[in-house]
């Protein structure tokens, strides 16, 4: 437990080489790389009746956001790893960040809506340990969190220490980065799979696997955060703890995946059915966090599909589904209940660009029949609240091409549509252009 303490409270020392005097270092630290990427988004006018504190801005509204990031990692001795990331945000979202179950800008998912500060942070501080299985070995390139060389095919896999959920869960090939790839949240990640995190994504856990030919099976445990949304995270797993289970299946390294995801939440959270109840003995609007109590569970299940079809897998489909109880609130990472998103990457070198992506993806959100009506009454989560609702599944379309300008820059301009815009039928429908950058080293 002492050294699992000394880990989580930021062991910088680490990244440092040991040596010897008069020896060579015993390791060196390796410099991963380093991104940078803007967004420039505009949010059209929409129809709009009535509105709520955490409604979709009627009027037209433009935002841009920047996030820049530092990578570092080191070998150690016993085939351990540690990793280093550090980021900053700057910026925001159109309308704040709020009004939808499936968000317009992923970047912003680090910079949240409670005020956190700009200046740089600690993103994730890890070690990473490998035990092999086997002589079989596949080389890995360097790259963010992932340091260069031969890895067992079969072996078994530890990660402790401060990190996203998203790390290494619900990866998808074609949907999986909002950097490059679609910048919704409904399209980059499994919205109904509310994983444990603070206001930026991140958290402290542990992460095991066992990886195989052909599949890995994969189990994680992570910090919650006291308050929905919250930075501040509950210091003890006994108290409270998200808990997820992935097993992957891809016969082939590029070939398909079938990935199958469940979890469960522990928290201090809030009914939407008691929150309705305790409102309408007192003549009041509901309030979900002042039901939240601790001990409470929510569950649910994914699933995760790519498909390869052409170009050395750069042309594929993909499909993601998502489902949770929608009992007790919305906790850590967007209101949606129910999920249902799929779409293609085609090659751009169908037109002689072959390192240019054409993006098209689709998605349904929807809400537990709790939550709507908690929603009807007034009520508001963390990002959704119109003070009314008449309620509609959320449909969204998004459309991107990913231009690359040399090796490490590449310009994609984005789009996206929203019909029933935080699952209102009364409003929008809600467009959004945008204009991404990002630079890659």
């Amino acid at each position: 437990m002492r050294f699992a303490r000394f880990l989580l409270a930021a062991p910088l020392a680490l990244v440092a080489p040991l040596s010897h005097a008069g020896d060579a270092p015993l390791f060196v630290p390796q410099w991963l790389g380093a991104q940078y990427t803007f967004v420039d988004q505009h949010q059209s006018p929409l129809h709009s009746p009535y509105a709520g504190p955490l409604s979709l801005h009627a009027r037209s509204d433009t935002r841009r956001s920047d996030t820049f990031g530092a990578y570092f990692g080191v070998a150690l001795p016993a085939r351990l790893q540690f990793y280093l990331d550090v980021e900053m945000f700057k910026g925001g979202g159109v309308s704040d960040a709020t009004g939808l179950g499936g968000l317009t800008n992923g970047d912003v998912i680090r910079s949240g809506t409670t005020g956190l500060g700009k200046g740089p942070y600690v993103a994730r501080r890890f070690l990473r340990w490998t035990l092999p299985l086997g002589d079989a070995t596949s080389t890995g390139e360097r790259a963010q969190d992932q340091l260069p060389g031969a890895e067992a095919v079969r072996r078994v896999e530890v990660k402790i220490g401060k990190m996203a959920a998203s790390d290494d869960f619900d990866k998808n090939r074609y949907a999986g980065s909002t950097r490059t790839q679609f910048m919704n949240w409904t399209l980059f990640n499994d919205t109904a799979w509310d994983f444990a995190a603070d206001t930026r994504g991140y958290t402290d856990g542990v992460m095991l696997a066992w990886v195989d030919a052909g599949w890995s099976l994969r189990y994680g445990i992570y910090r919650m955060p006291v308050h929905a949304n919250g930075q501040r995270l509950v210091p003890s797993l006994r108290q409270a703890r998200g808990e997820q289970v992935e097993l992957t299946v891809q016969p082939e390294p590029d070939g398909w995946a079938l990935r199958l995801l469940a979890f469960r939440n522990i928290a201090s959270m809030g009914v939407y059915r008691q929150a309705i109840a305790t409102a309408q003995a007192s003549g009041s609007v509901p309030d979900i966090t002042a039901d939240e109590r601790p001990g409470r569970r929510k569950y649910g299940f994914g699933l995760n599909g790519e498909l390869p079809l052409a170009d050395h897998g750069d042309t594929g489909l993909f499909l993601r589904a998502g489902w949770n109880d929608g009992r007790t609130e919305s906790f850590a990472f967007t209101e949606v209940d129910r999920t249902l998103s799929g779409g293609f990457q085609l090659s751009g070198a169908h037109w002689n660009r072959p390192g240019d992506r054409l993006g098209v993806g689709v998605a349904l959100n929807a809400l537990s029949p709790g939550h709507r009506e908690y929603l009807a009454l007034g009520g508001s989560g963390f990002v959704l609240g119109d003070g009314a609702l008449r309620y509609g599944r959320e449909q969204l379309l998004e459309v991107y091409y990913s231009c690359a300008v040399g090796p490490y820059l590449t310009l994609s301009p984005d789009l996206q549509l929203v019909r029933n815009p935080g699952y209102n039928r009364d409003r929008g429908p809600a467009r959004f252009v945008a204009l991404r950058m990002h630079l890659e080293l």
